[in-house]
């Protein structure tokens, strides 16, 4: 199985990657560009969890008529500014393992809420570039920023932080 993380693999990974970062730019731009309101979709999430065979479990309408939906003004924001950033990320290659972390947990959030559309693709893209690790961020700006950020903050950058130097 190594073969899957290997740096022929790295290419379909990036490919896919940066497809998953075009699809949230898309999902999130409009919603920045000309303002979203996430309380009718709260509402209509609310709504399915009614009758023999609701599409919306019952704790999770509870969470969004509770908390979501009071908060809809900054839901609303986290949601567009999140798919854009999610989206940048993937893009770039930058923070990678966070926006595919923050991307899977809002589609599961949108699959709770009842709404399938393309949720379940994107959802298990993220899962599967998880699983690839390293190799989905081996051409991207991660590559880079991970070892700098493991010297300057790891096991070195702690150490020279408890004796006291600076790592500049």
């Amino acid at each position: 199985m190594k073969w899957i993380k290997g740096p022929q693999m790295a290419v379909v990974w990036t490919v896919v990657r940066i497809w998953l970062g075009i699809q949230w730019i898309e999902a999130g731009w409009h919603k920045v560009a000309d303002g979203f309101d996430a309380s009718g979709f709260m509402k209509g999430a609310i709504a399915n969890a009614t009758g023999d065979h609701p599409a919306v479990q019952a704790w999770y309408a509870a969470f969004l008529e509770n908390f979501a939906l009071p908060n809809a003004g900054l839901f609303s924001t986290l949601v567009a500014w999140g798919e854009v950033l999610v989206g940048i990320g993937l893009i770039v290659g930058a923070a990678t393992i966070p926006a595919l972390l923050a991307g899977a947990f809002m589609n599961l959030n949108f699959l709770l809420a009842g709404t399938t559309s393309t949720n379940p693709i994107l959802y298990t893209v993220a899962i599967i570039l998880l699983f690839a690790g390293t190799a989905s961020y081996y051409y991207g700006a991660d590559r880079f920023l991970v070892p700098y950020i493991k010297e300057k903050f790891g096991k070195k950058g702690a150490k020279n932080i408890e004796e006291g130097h600076a790592t500049v």
